[in-house]
């Protein structure tokens, strides 16, 4: 009799939280999308005429307490989190503490040289722009593994090619430039973002997990292409209390993760992509000049398509037209964040699972999404 009863109470449950589902009326070419490729949930914000005209969520937050996803939800946003060290930058930059053609060896104090090209410099420029000649291949958690006096197979960090002459994205690239961020500004690298970018134009987010309300995390699902299921992955949100407490500035930098570890909402991230769409500006905000965004958007290799500093070129997402942004992917979430520079639209898309389905290095998931945005938010009148 107790299981039946209980069978009945889930039922219910279920019943009750489709219906919560099916009252979001997610629009017919979302919906075809999330269902295509079984995306568990949906935040997206669309930009036209360089203002939101639409953000909304879809599907679930928090699948197993079959909890909806809301629109002040944060997600762990992945790679986007570059351009947010990269805008960092160059705020130093043009308050003249640093250049992007510095020596990164000075910048970050120890010797970064490609042992086969050990009379080629490898600048800060470079290392923004994946040219640096850097891989991956030894992990990017910790500088150790690039630092040769701690690590003696510190060469495999780097590849054959002359840096500068050569392109690979690299995430180690990116925890190395957010620990120049600290030492330079003698600010804490969450803190500085904190500060210098998401306080001046009004955004809820951040890289470090414990300053932020855990209640708003977004729960990420792993998908497995054989079994065809979803794993949650709460790794995404590992508490850093105990290492803050031991935290060296300088070094520990990489805990925050600068090239991944950004938590924040559709929405605002879709503000912050309308200050780098307005040129460095946002209302009558400015967090870098022209200058710096420029630079920021203007591609200094072929590699995807076009990269500058945590910013590409993307021909092929809307036809005919070029878009400017970045994407992400980590724990099972696929995000992306396109705009239109001259003609003020652009798209921010976030999904916590689906099956992503590649195709050129970008999910088909991604493709299809803003193809259905373009489509019906901007060339619908």
């Amino acid at each position: 009799m107790l299981s039946r009863i209980l069978t009945v109470l889930i039922a219910i449950v279920v019943t009750f939280s489709t219906a919560k589902l099916q009252a979001q009326q997610i629009p017919p070419g979302i919906d075809s999308v999330m269902k295509k490729f079984d995306a568990i949930g949906l935040a997206v914000a669309v930009v036209k005429d360089g203002r939101i005209i639409y953000n909304n969520s879809f599907g679930w937050k928090n699948r197993e307490q079959q909890i909806p996803l809301q629109n002040t939800d944060i997600f762990r946003i992945a790679s986007i989190s570059k351009s947010f060290s990269a805008t960092a930058i160059m705020q130093l930059v043009e308050s003249g503490k640093l250049s992007l053609d510095d020596d990164f060896s000075k910048l970050i104090g120890f010797q970064v040289r490609n042992p086969k090209f050990p009379e080629t410099v490898i600048t800060l420029r470079m290392v923004l722009s994946h040219t640096s000649s850097l891989n991956d291949s030894q992990g990017y958690f910790s500088l150790d593994v690039i630092d040769p006096a701690k690590n003696p197979g510190s060469a495999k960090c780097y590849n054959n090619y002359e840096p500068g002459k050569g392109y690979q994205y690299c995430n180690l690239n990116y925890n190395m430039a957010g620990t120049v961020i600290e030492k330079i500004s003698g600010e804490r690298f969450d803190q500085y973002v904190k500060k210098h970018i998401l306080d001046p134009l009004n955004l809820y987010g951040g890289y470090c997990v414990d300053s932020l309300d855990k209640s708003r995390f977004v729960t990420l699902y792993e998908y497995d292409g054989a079994t065809k299921l979803f794993k949650p992955a709460p790794a995404a949100y590992n508490q850093r209390s105990e290492v803050i407490r031991n935290y060296v500035m300088g070094s520990s930098t990489p805990i925050f993760s600068p090239t991944g570890g950004m938590k924040i909402s559709a929405a605002d991230l879709a503000q912050y992509m309308i200050m780098h769409m307005n040129a460095g500006k946002s209302g009558k905000v400015r967090i870098i000049s022209k200058k710096s965004a420029r630079t920021m958007q203007t591609p200094l290799s072929d590699g995807e398509g076009g990269y500058g500093l945590a910013l590409w070129r993307a021909r092929d997402l809307v036809a005919g037209k070029e878009l400017t942004g970045h994407t992400g992917s980590a724990y099972g979430l696929y995000s992306s964040m396109f705009f239109h520079p001259k003609e003020k639209f652009g798209f921010v898309t976030i999904t916590n699972g689906c099956n992503p389905a590649y195709k050129d290095d970008l999910p088909q998931f991604t493709r299809e999404l803003i193809s259905v945005l373009y489509k019906d938010f901007i060339l619908r009148k």
